[in-house]
């Protein structure tokens, strides 16, 4: 068996949300394949804030991290559609000649010297780069950020559109149409599909043709662990012939890292002096805003609960990511500060992962985003779900209904994150609050069933764990398709 040194090359789509997820990935694989395994992570830059922010934390995982290296891919700003509403999801495809020849470059000149560039490990929405390893006669992987059974239903999707020739759009505001899905115990509402793929926009249009080129990887990682979707992903295994093999190696998350900033500060401190499990979490990630009226019933639900509480809330913009409040009380019931002073905080952003793991939280309401589902597993802590977007509703739906560990405020809701939808109907307090009541229960079902699962994904990622396992699988599988094994 041959020990020369090999190289895998990870791109994740631009933007830090999909960045951090692929480090987590590569650093974990990195510890799998020893000293033989080097990697390098190609930065796609937008024009974004936050640059800076991006630079350090990957300095500081350059530094702490051996073998692993990152190679910066500066922002064209002479690339077309700059002011489309796809431009972030068609970047990557003007980007394709000079990505094949920094690989064409890489591999004349390896990282590591005699080494062998064996394998591309792209973002699912980097799909289009599996022709540019084809050229280059590097195999492809995709690296799918979200869970198995989000990932079958898609599958299911595009059966339906491309093999059956249907019109998704008639699952679109339908009560009534449901979908069968291999990867489902019961038929999925039309309601909790992602709006991008039934709208019949040209944002559907493109997202299909990234996720329909799935089938031409040698594999697909994903971000989940065996005993978390156990049907899903023995659905996958069993009746999806026409897609590659998938790996389930995660949790990957991030660290629970806490800023300077005095409001976090202050917060901690905070939580420090509060009763275990007695403080309800609400964030709802990076786009997640509301508008006045739907603040308000937050609000309500929050001071008649009479629960300890913490709420990110932050202001909704015309652009994809939410801004910060200069005064809560533009948005705020008159005198709500004042009254729920003693047991609660409002601030803008919040460092989500270090609060879900402070021994005060014992509730998240949540948009089931699916870092904050790992993350809420990890940390043992109960989600009240209310999916804004994406696949959100799916990650909502089978936490709630297929494997009873979270409760439901309102499964279907959708907020169209396009602009081009009306405005969703206004979740009432009396909704809100029950879900919150019910979810901080110390005697609640949910609570026991995410304390369970939390000891699984302790347990999945050291030696001889169900994910620990698979990330051996990938790295021997990569050998073999490259002819190392």
């Amino acid at each position: 068996m041959s020990e020369s040194p090999v190289e895998l090359v990870f791109i994740p789509s631009p933007g830090l949300s999909h960045v951090i997820p692929t480090v987590e990935a590569a650093k974990l694989l990195l510890a799998r394949g020893g000293d033989r395994l080097a990697v390098t992570v190609l930065i796609v830059r937008l024009p974004e804030k936050g640059d800076d922010k991006t630079d350090k934390m990957l300095s500081d995982i350059k530094a702490a991290v051996p073998r692993l290296r990152f190679i910066d891919l500066p922002f064209d700003h002479n690339a077309p559609g700059a002011d489309s509403q796809t431009f972030r999801f068609t970047y990557i495809l003007s980007c394709g000649d000079k990505i094949k020849q920094l690989l064409s470059d890489l591999i004349e000149k390896p990282s590591v010297p005699g080494s062998r560039l064996v394998g591309l490990v792209l973002d699912m929405f980097c799909t289009n780069l599996i022709q540019v390893g084809e050229e280059l006669s590097i195999p492809s992987y995709v690296y799918y950020t979200a869970g198995a059974f989000s990932l079958g239903v898609l599958y299911d999707m595009i059966s339906l559109k491309f093999e059956q020739h249907q019109d998704l759009t008639q699952f679109k505001d339908s009560d009534t149409k449901q979908l069968s899905s291999r990867c489902a115990s019961q038929p999925l509402p039309a309601k909790i599909l992602p709006l991008y793929f039934i709208d019949g926009s040209p944002v559907a249009d493109l997202l299909f043709e990234y996720f329909r080129k799935f089938a031409g990887a040698k594999g697909v990682l994903i971000n989940t662990f065996y005993e978390l979707e156990s049907y899903a992903i023995d659905s996958l295994s069993a009746h999806y012939n026409n897609y590659p093999k998938v790996y389930p190696i995660g949790p990957m998350l991030k660290d629970n890292a806490v800023s300077s900033d005095p409001s976090v500060t202050d917060l901690m401190t905070w939580l420090d002096d509060q009763p275990e499990e007695s403080v309800v979490f609400l964030c709802f990630g990076t786009m997640g805003a509301f508008d006045g009226a739907q603040v308000k019933e937050f609000a309500k639900a929050l001071e008649d609960s009479g629960s300890r509480f913490v709420w990110s809330l932050r202001k909704p913009t015309s652009s994809l990511l939410p801004a910060e409040y200069g005064d809560y009380g533009e948005v705020l019931p008159e005198g709500f500060l004042e009254r729920t002073a003693g047991r609660g905080r409002v601030l803008g952003w919040a460092p989500q992962a270090a609060v879900l793991a402070h021994r005060a939280v014992g509730g998240f309401v949540s948009h089931c985003g699916w870092n904050s589902v790992l993350e809420s597993v990890w940390h043992g802590v109960p989600v009240a779900a209310l999916p804004l977007y994406a696949e959100q509703q799916l990650n909502a739906f089978e936490l709630v209904r297929t494997l009873g560990m979270a409760e439901e405020i309102k499964i279907d809701y959708k907020l169209d994150v396009s602009g081009q939808e009306p405005a969703p109907e206004i979740v009432p307090a009396e909704d809100i609050e029950a879900a919150i009541r019910r979810v901080m229960a110390a005697e609640s079902g949910v609570r026991g069933k995410v304390k369970e699962m939390q000891k699984k994904s302790r347990e999945v990622l050291k030696e001889g764990g169900s994910s620990w396992t698979w990330q051996k699988d990938f790295f021997q599988d990569v050998l073999k398709n490259i002819g190392l094994e």
